[in-house]
Order: structure tokens, then C-alpha cells, then sequence
């Protein structure tokens, strides 16, 4: 929570509310507890917000929340030199604009109660209940995780977890990171870079995910001025040289109004600003930006009826650009949002594009799962309940039931770690139904292989088919949105997959169960059916019932596993063709050893790699490996490995970095230095180590080299010089 932040420039959006000042709050909230009888001054403005979403909100409990938060962190003070008070004040704000409930605001203002001061949970529960005991534990828990870069795959496993225990940890979490973004400025460049790439890589996914598009647009707005000042700096020049009176928006959306009027339908059109990232996209794609570039209109009304009736006027009135129609009502986006997009063609040739959505549809889109409430709100009629640590979430998205299950296989740390950056950036997901009704969320580019892991988990390793839409289909089919699909399972239940299934799965769920089952298994690769050439006339069909239970007999040639001889890896015993395994992905100095798996080739793996042990308790006979250099020949001594340190360009930087690798013993091999972009520059250096067990000394030493603020090891090894 001590994350600060700076407001990169002018704000970012008009707002229909002035923004906080922090330090008239600072003095109101060192004035100590008021009277009973009335709401405390300073958090006036989270009462009116909260009051705008909910009139009936009975806010005794947020004046008792204030008064315990301010008392306990009285005499701390932020680093930007107001009093701590007033980092909840704007946390709890920011998500009482976003239409969140009671519950969640007051765990909000205690969010940091627990971890700063000497408040217990015991005091939360007493005092609050149960729910708000609940939310403030769990934005505690992720606030003791170190957000260093060798510890991020823990972090976000218990994010994750968190997130998935209750939605509303994870809102609490996001609002607190924009209020630090916003505030960055007291910190160093380099910290503010830091915080903002791990912003940038997980929580504004998160926020996608979620739905919470007014978080993460301001987020994104945020990340992009500290990363990329230059070309924030002119996008936002160029937003500022399009505003005016005649913006080409005005005249269209007077027409759409006008339009819309005269068919009878009782609408209100609003001319949307693009964030600074958008526009930013926008003339990366078209180059040359458009006066209608800089905003979309914003078409809402009552009912879901009514955003038809819109469409089928603005199509009968405007010309349509058909191409940019898109139906999230229909089909809303994995992330809970619904509109209708279209284009259309206004006077002069201008093209506006236009979003019609209900108001409901636009608290959604803007708020996402904060929109939702409380989604563990009891009858009143019916039992209490204790909340537990593992509870169902009824607004759990598809998504995140699914993250949640796969992270539970991905032992490995760093796994995890990069099947969840992959697994966040699918920004589209696809429905496809099942043949008993049921339907299953995949993302978009998924294959029968990820259909057969979601429906059946482990049993999916005895798949042999599909049928997608009716006709038989290979694993390998991609499913479109809307296919329906049925699995085809063999009877033999010790089969397993090929690994040219790796090929063709798309989710974590599915990579991880074929990894591990294909680790656990070396010798026992699976066909893979290329051709069916037979088919029982008793399985699932248009005249026979659905279900793995009637299967499908396929005969297909048999395919053993191959793999290119790694380059740099010397093994013991005769020649033989050696691979890199893809569970861990050994990178120099990793220690390694071998297994010889089916063709004679040996397969190098990490020696911690979960994998070794698999095979150790299988009976199998490890093979010595090592790294090689550059001529093939075995390393004489130490290691070699190859590091990436970024920074910010100054004078004395590289020899002070030289110094650095010097005083640690390490040899150069080679140096590559990137022109600075952005003030900023990176080095790739290939060392030479006398001992492997010195590398993590050596990248602290690195960084703490002044400017520098990342030092990671690249996934390959550079050439030697």
C-alpha cells in the first residue's frame, strides 16, 4: 500500500465531480472523530457518490469505518506528505463512483487497518461482521506478498486465489493501485517504471477480466505516460489540438439525435472521449487520424428492445459500414459486457463509430463486477451461514473458474507464471455447446483438444475425436463461436495424449494436464489419429444418444516423439539426439540431467524440475548433462548465462554496470548496448561465472546500480562474441 503516485497531467476525462483535494482532507480528517450524530466531513464526498447509486444506503457503519480507520492511522503520513488517512478516503471513493455496495466500501476504508496499524481482524469482525472481516483479509493477504520480480509467480497465485474467493477483494485491490498510480510521482523513475510494468503485465488484465472498464482505462492512461512520455506527451497534443466547438462528433450526434426523434425512441446520445491509450491505438492502426478518431457516440436507452429499434434506424437512416457491427448483447464478452457496436457514415464522409447499450448494460461496462453488489448477500429469511476460505461465487466469470483450476495443477512457479501472462492476454473468448445442453467458454482459437480438458479433465486423455456440428472432426478441429461439439473418448482408459496435442491447445488446463501426463509417461506416446478409417455404427449420431459412453473406434498409424538436437548440451554415453524438455525449459546455468525416452533420444531436463523426480520413481536411469560452449565443446569450468539489465540512460551507467559484473568475478564474453529510446536503454551482457551459486548476488549487484530497474535472464543465451 505505500506505492506512490503522480497524476501524469491534466485529468484525463471531464468528471461530473471535482476531484479530491487530498490535503483540505488531510487537515479535515486530523480534526479527530466527530460526533455520532453526523457523517464526518471528510468523507462527504464518498457519502454523496454512494447515496447517487444507492439513495437507501444506511451509512452509520461507513461513519463507524472513518472513525476506527482515522483514529488507528492518526500521525501516519504518505510519503507525498499528506496524512495516510486520505490514500482509503480516495480508494473508497473511487469505487463509491463505480456504484459499489455498503460492504465493500467499508472494507475499503479498513483495507489497511490491519496490515499499518495495530487494529486485529478479531476487532473487524466484532465490529463490522463477518463479510467486511472477510474482504479485509483478503486484500490484507495480497498486500504482505513482495511484488519483487522473483517472487511475482507466488504473488499472483495468491491473487488469483484471493480474487477467485470473492470478486470484491480483487475491486478493493484495483482502486488502491489507481490511487498509488495516480500518485507516483514521489517515487523514483525507476520504482515508477517497475510498478508500472507489473501494472501493466497482470492487474490491467485483471481489470479487463473483470469488467471494471473505468479502472482499467485510467490505469492504462497511467502506465502509458510512465513508460512511454514521449509518445504520450504528443497523443496527448494531439487530443488537445482536435478539441473545439466544430468537432465533427457534434454534427453527427445532433443528427443521430434528431433521427431518433423523429422514429418515436427516447434515447440520450453522448459523445464518448477516447482514453489516451485508445487514440494512441487508433493512429498506430490508421496512421493518419480522422476528426472522428477522438471519440465514439454513446447511444442509451431503457430497454433491450430499444437498442435494436437504434440500430435498424441509424442503418436505415446513415449509411452502415458493415464491417465494424458487432452484437455483445447476443453474445456479451466474456467479461460480462454487452453493447452493440456499428459505424456509420455522416455528412461529408465523415465515419462515427457508435455504442448502443441500456443503462444497465453502461453501469456494466463501466463497473463490472463492482456493479454487481454483494453476490453473498443471504436471504433474511433463510439460515446464516459462516463465510468460509473456499465458497462459490454465483458472479464468477467462466474465466476465472477455469484460472483457478488449472493453477492448482501448475506446480511449478514458473509455469504458472507464463501460462498466466499467455492466459490473460487472450482478450476474446467463444461459447460452444455440448450435446447434453450444457456449454463450455473457451478463448477464441481454441481446438477440440481445449473442449475435451474442459469438459472432462483427465479423462480427455483418452480422446480420439469429435464431432463439430454434427460431422466427425480431428482433435485439431478450432471450434468457431457458436459450434456445437460432442467428444469422442476411447475405451481403453489407460491411453493417453500425443504430444502433437501440444500443438493444437490453446488453454492452460489443457497444456498442463498433457505435459504432466506426457512427463509421467515417456515411453508411452500415443497415436495420433491422422486418418479414421473406421467408425462404430453405434456411437453418438443425429439417430443415437450423446456421451462418451458410445465411442468411436479409429485406427491410425502409430507416431513416436522426435525432437531437434539441442545445441550447447554435452551428454554422457554414445551420440545421441538430445532435446531442451518443454516442462522447464532449462536455460545456462541451470544444472541438468537427461532421459533417454523412445527413438534413443535424450530428453534435458532442470535437475529441480518435477519431472526428474517422476521418472527417478519410475525406475528410470538419469543421464549425465551439461552445457557445452560455443564450439561444442564440454564447459571446462562454471557457467555461462546471459542477462538483461534495463535503465535509464546517464553518464557513467555502462562502466558503473562493468564494475559491477567486475567485482563479482564474472568474465564478458560479449555486450550488446540498444540505443536509448525514451531515455531509457538496455544492455545485454553474456558472462562468464566461475560458480553458478553467484549468479543471484550478481543480478542484486546489478541493480543496485543507480538508474537501472530491471535485471532479468534471457530465456536463450546469446551468441558468444
Amino acid at each position: 500500500m505505500s506505492a506512490e503516485a503522480a497524476d501524469p497531467g491534466a485529468p484525463l476525462r471531464r468528471r461530473s465531480r471535482p476531484r479530491i483535494d487530498l490535503r483540505r482532507l488531510g487537515r479535515v480528517a486530523l480534526r479527530g472523530p466527530v460526533s455520532r450524530d453526523r457523517l464526518p466531513d471528510a468523507i462527504g464526498h464518498v457519502a454523496e457518490a454512494h447515496r447517487a447509486h444507492h439513495p437507501d444506503a444506511d451509512l452509520t457503519i461507513l461513519r463507524r469505518a472513518y472513525v476506527l480507520a482515522e483514529s488507528s492511522h492518526r500521525g501516519q503520513m504518505r510519503k507525498s506528505g499528506e496524512p495516510y488517512i486520505t490514500h482509503p478516503l480516495a480508494v473508497t471513493l473511487i469505487l463509491a463512483e463505480l456504484g459499489a455496495e455498503t460492504t465493500t466500501l467499508t472494507a475499503s476504508l479498513l483495507h489497511d487497518t490491519v496490515e499499518d496499524t495495530e487494529v486485529t481482524l478479531d476487532q473487524v469482525k466484532e465490529q463490522f461482521g463477518d463479510e467486511v472481516c472477510y474482504l479485509v483479509d483478503g486484500v490484507t493477504k495480497l498486500e504482505k506478498v513482495d511484488y519483487g520480480a522473483a517472487a511475482e509467480p507466488e504473488t499472483f497465485r495468491k491473487m488469483l486465489v484471493a480474487t477467485g474467493n470473492d470478486v470484491r477483494v480483487m475491486s478493493i485491490k484495483l482502486a488502491d493501485r489507481l490511487h498509488n498510480m495516480r500518485t507516483l510521482g514521489v517515487m523514483r523513475p525507476e520504482k515508477q517504471a517497475r510498478i508500472a510494468k507489473v501494472t501493466r503485465d497482470v492487474l490491467i488484465p485483471l481489470a479487463e477480466r473483470l469488467g471494471v472498464q473505468a479502472l482499467k482505462t485510467e490505469l492504462e492512461d497511467l502506465v502509458f505516460a510512465i513508460l512511454h512520455p514521449e509518445e504520450y506527451e504528443h497523443t496527448r497534443a494531439l487530443i488537445a489540438a482536435a478539441a473545439g466547438p466544430d468537432a465533427p462528433l457534434d454534427t453527427i450526434a445532433d443528427n443521430v439525435r434528431g433521427t431518433l426523434r423523429d422514429a418515436g425512441i427516447s434515447a440520450e446520445v453522448l459523445i464518448r472521449p477516447r482514453h489516451f491509450v485508445s487514440v494512441h491505438r487508433v493512429r498506430g492502426k490508421r496512421g493518419e487520424l480522422r476528426g472522428t478518431d477522438f471519440g465514439r457516440l454513446l447511444v442509451l436507452v431503457t430497454e433491450d428492445a430499444d437498442c435494436y429499434a437504434v440500430l435498424g434506424e441509424l442503418h436505415t437512416c446513415f449509411t452502415p459500414v458493415i464491417s465494424e457491427f458487432k452484437d455483445f448483447i447476443a453474445a456479451p464478452k466474456f467479461n460480462l459486457y454487452q453493447s452493440l457496436h456499428t459505424a456509420v457514415v455522416g455528412p461529408g464522409g465523415a465515419v462515427a463509430e457508435i455504442l448502443i447499450r441500456t443503462h444497465r448494460m453502461h453501469k456494466v461496462a463501466e463497473a463490472g463486477v463492482v456493479a454487481l453488489g454483494n453476490p453473498y448477500a443471504q436471504d433474511p429469511a433463510a439460515p446464516q451461514t459462516e463465510p468460509s476460505d473456499e465458497r462459490a461465487d454465483p458472479t464468477r466469470p467462466g474465466w476465472l473458474s477455469r484460472l483457478l483450476d488449472w493453477q492448482e495443477s501448475a506446480t511449478d512457479p514458473d509455469t504458472f507464471w507464463t501460462t498466466l501472462r499467455a492466459d490473460l492476454a487472450q482478450d476474446r473468448e467463444i461459447t460452444v455447446f455440448r450435446t447434453d445442453g450444457g456449454t463450455l467458454g473457451l478463448p477464441a482459437g481454441a481446438s477440440c483438444v481445449d473442449a475435451a480438458y474442459a469438459q472432462y479433465g483427465d479423462r480427455a486423455h483418452t480422446s480420439i475425436g469429435a464431432r463439430v456440428n454434427g460431422r466427425l472432426a480431428t482433435l485439431s478441429t478450432v471450434l468457431s463461436d457458436g459450434d456445437t461439439v460432442q467428444l469422442l473418448l476411447a475405451q481403453d482408459t489407460a491411453s493417453g495424449p500425443s504430444p502433437d496435442w501440444l500443438d493444437h491447445a490453446r488453454t492452460p488446463a489443457a497444456r498442463i494436464a498433457i505435459t504432466g501426463w506426457l512427463t509421467d509417461h515417456p515411453d508411452e506416446a500415443k497415436p495420433t489419429p491422422s486418418t479414421m478409417t473406421s467408425v462404430d455404427p453405434g456411437g453418438p449420431g443425429p439417430a443415437g444418444p450423446a456421451g462418451p459412453e458410445r465411442e468411436a473406434q479409429v485406427i491410425a498409424p502409430a507416431r513416436t516423439r522426435s525432437g531437434p538436437r539441442a545445441t550447447g548440451v554435452v551428454v554422457d554415453g554414445p551420440d545421441a539426439p538430445v532435446r531442451l524438455a518443454g516442462c522447464c525449459t532449462p536455460v545456462p546455468p541451470d544444472e541438468l540431467t537427461g532421459f533417454v525416452v523412445r527413438g534413443g533420444t535424450v530428453t534435458v531436463h532442470r535437475r529441480e524440475c518435477p519431472a526428474v523426480a517422476a521418472m527417478q520413481e519410475i525406475g528410470r536411469a538419469p543421464v549425465g548433462a551439461r552445457w557445452a560452449d560455443a564450439d561444442g565443446r564440454e564447459s571446462e569450468a562454471g557457467c555461462r548465462v546471459t542477462l538483461v539489465a534495463e535503465s535509464f540512460g546517464r553518464p557513467r551507467l555502462l562502466a558503473d554496470l562493468t564494475e559491477a559484473i567486475a567485482t563479482a568475478e564474472a568474465a564478458i564474453v560479449s555486450a550488446t548496448v540498444e540505443p536509448p529510446s525514451e531515455q531509457r536503454v538496455r544492455h545485454t551482457y553474456t558472462l562468464q561465472l566461475p560458480d553458478a551459486a553467484g549468479l543471484p548476488a550478481l543480478m542484486r549487484a546489478m541493480r543496485e546500480v543507480a538508474g537501472v530497474y530491471d535485471v532479468s535472464r534471457a530465456q536463450h543465451p546469446a551468441p558468444a562474441g
